[in-house]
């Protein structure tokens, strides 16, 4: 009785919070899972909150997947995203990792995308891949570098049918460019490529920010509700859903940044759990390390334009590195093992004839 006294007591706690909105979060990361932590913890909440469904799953011990489903309108408010499913895929020791690290974390990647996929649309649905980002920014580059790996198909289905085989998918892919250097927002060159080529389902690969030091260049997010590029910086551009493009929009994104603030929370965290080790604890560092002090921090830095935005120093590695797991992952989640062995022959055909034409298509 008192066990289920107390839970009902938890739960009419976090319908208050929830209804009442007690605490509104500027959370600074796109991360679904981290949205949710930072909302339990500022809200003291045990259970889990209204509306969010959670699974996890250890695929070994470096690479784990969490499942964050939204399923009401309370679970989407709490916690600032839209109703939906958000998988995150953890990697650790991304930065050396070795080709069966890369393949195994890939093949992890393409076995959640699959089930979206098949979710949305039949296995011959054509697909259309967009890498947003910005290539000579190299936190920013990770869309752009992705889409050069995609294996495309469209323009071999449209000209050599002859090569490849009957329901073989179709597979385009596009890196838009940012506002910045073309004039227009993303979702209107989108809109445009979707409006003529009549795709089924897209797939936006772009960078994320975080709220741990940790996730950087380590952590995919896949997602079934779009995105909302710059979101997590503070600079947010037009949506790409369904809502905007008429058509489901599939969403994989990757942390390559953080704050400074960010970056000073962790690290003293970090020097406070050291402390805590050396027998120097005390209820008030204990009372540091419970809250989140990202606010306190941010407001100092803003006034001196110190709350930068920061990578670290390995990201060229670690961009490469995920570039391929990505890049890979979609991949396989696109084709079949004979179709990829189609695919396979039909580019050494191409390559050992030598034509022009033919070699312009690939």
């Amino acid at each position: 009785m008192l066990e289920n006294y107390i839970s009902k007591k938890e739960n009419n706690k976090i319908e208050d919070i929830q209804k009442n909105k007690t605490k509104q979060f500027n959370f600074r990361t796109d991360l679904a899972n981290e949205r949710r932590d930072i909302y339990k913890k500022a809200n003291s909440i045990e259970n889990e909150i209204n509306g969010i469904e959670i699974t996890k799953e250890e695929i070994n011990e470096n690479i784990s997947v969490e499942r964050v489903k939204i399923t009401n309108e309370e679970g989407a408010k709490a916690i600032g995203k839209p109703q939906g499913n958000y998988i995150t895929i953890d990697i650790k020791k991304l930065k050396i990792a070795q080709d069966e690290d890369i393949e195994k974390s890939a093949e992890t990647l393409a076995n959640e995308l699959t089930k979206i996929i098949d979710a949305h649309i039949d296995k011959q649905g054509e697909i259309l891949v967009v890498g947003l980002g910005n290539i000579y920014v190299t936190p920013d580059a990770l869309g752009p570098k992705v889409i050069n790996e995609i294996e495309v198909t469209r323009h071999i289905i449209n000209y050599l049918p002859q090569y490849v085989e009957e329901g073989t998918r179709m597979v385009s892919a596009i890196s838009p460019g940012v506002l910045g250097t073309t004039g227009i927002e993303t979702v209107e060159i989108l809109k445009g490529i979707v409006d003529n080529i009549h795709p089924k389902l897209v797939i936006v690969i772009d960078a994320l920010a975080s709220r741990s030091i940790e996730r950087i260049s380590s952590t995919v997010q896949i997602s079934d509700t779009g995105i909302v590029p710059g979101a997590g910086v503070g600079n947010k551009r037009s949506e790409i859903s369904q809502a905007t493009l008429g058509i489901p929009v599939i969403a994989i994104g990757i942390p390559t940044v953080v704050e400074t603030a960010v970056l000073v929370n962790d690290c003293l965290n970090l020097f406070i759990t050291k402390l805590q080790e050396e027998a120097k604890s005390n209820e008030y560092l204990n009372q540091l390390k419970e809250q989140d002090n990202y606010d306190e921090i941010k407001e100092s830095l803003i006034p001196g334009d110190f709350n930068l935005i920061v990578t670290p120093k390995e990201i060229d590695d670690l961009i490469e590195n995920m570039t391929e797991v990505v890049a890979k992952g979609i991949n396989m989640s696109m084709w079949d093992i004979r179709d990829r062995l189609n695919l396979s022959q039909f580019l050494c055909k191409i390559l050992s004839k030598k034509e022009p034409y033919h070699l312009s298509l690939i």
